[in-house]
């Protein structure tokens, strides 16, 4: 992999429906990795930066006289934060270059759409991307205030209401447990409420999870209380019955999650809940990841 046109960083992350894209670094690390659930950019290396404009689009050049792609991703964890005359540049540049690539994707904090326009997001749709994946984790602003994520219902229904008029699809993360016990009906219910007003594209459920630990997540919630598997899928039944979605592709796939869902809200929703209520009352008879299936 020497000779990889492209230079990266590791750990290198991406949303599981990327896994077929191309990975193309614009920045390393998160630009606000405050948050307190999330250890994915954590490591010194992984310090936020842009990444040199002219060493982008030369990997671009080079990845066109190599490779065919129809998918790109924007890594790392969000490279909106760029200024919109950079992002222009890149997405003309994987135009140019990568002709095949049909569709260009990137995580988004809302908060790095605050100084940009609808119609700054609209040439960046024109020119290519396509989908925003937006880890929302939580409609409550209590919660979010409790895990440090630096926003609240409103910032993130501005963001999501950015990209929907400038026509750019939106894929929106829900964190199932991220609550705790005490906050978990608000949790559920205020997360139902900014997805029924956001009518995003996509919408996932992960399980909140702490592969090294739990140190940094309860330095900001010290009271937190995880919530068990049968808690945690009487979440995500509130959270369903909530749901008042009408073209919405639900997935809740991830390997954190105890309990595979897939469909389309608001047409699946009957189904998907008898899908929960049978893990609540005969988790034997349903077909359950077991714990070392959920290794993250």
């Amino acid at each position: 992999m020497h000779d990889f046109p492209i230079s990266y960083i590791e750990p290198v992350f991406r949303p599981p429906s990327e896994a077929h894209s191309l990975i193309l670094p614009v920045t390393n690390g998160c630009s606000w990795n405050q948050c307190g659930f999330c250890e994915m950019y954590t490591q010194p290396q992984k310090k936020f930066r842009a990444r040199d404009e002219a060493e982008v689009l030369e990997e671009i050049r080079r990845c066109g006289e190599r490779l065919i792609v129809q998918r790109v991703f924007l890594a790392d964890g969000d490279a909106l934060v760029l200024p919109t005359r950079r992002l222009l540049n890149i997405l003309r540049a994987i135009r140019e270059h990568l002709p095949e690539v049909r569709r260009v994707s990137s995580y988004c904090l809302p908060r790095n759409l605050r100084r940009k326009s609808v119609e700054e997001l609209k040439e960046l749709a024109d020119a290519g991307l396509g989908m925003a994946y937006v880890g929302a984790e939580s409609g409550d602003d209590e919660v979010l205030a409790r895990v440090n994520k630096g926003e609240t219902y409103a910032s993130t229904l501005d963001a999501l209401d950015k990209l929907g008029q400038a026509g750019i699809q939106r894929s929106l993360m829900i964190l199932n447990g991220l609550g705790g016990q005490g906050l978990s009906e608000q949790h559920a219910d205020n997360s139902a409420r900014l997805m029924n007003a956001a009518q995003p594209e996509f919408l996932s459920t992960l399980v909140v999870s702490f592969p090294t630990g739990e140190q940094r997540f309860r330095a900001g919630f010290p009271d937190f209380q995880p919530l068990d598997r049968a808690q945690l899928f009487a979440e995500v039944e509130r959270l369903l019955q909530g749901l008042e979605l009408r073209d919405t592709v639900f997935r809740s796939d991830h390997a954190s999650n105890y309990l595979v869902l897939k469909g389309v809200l608001g047409a699946d929703k009957p189904r998907l809940l008898a899908q929960v209520r049978e893990a609540i009352e005969r988790p034997q008879q349903a077909k359950l990841r077991q714990e070392w299936q959920r290794g993250l």
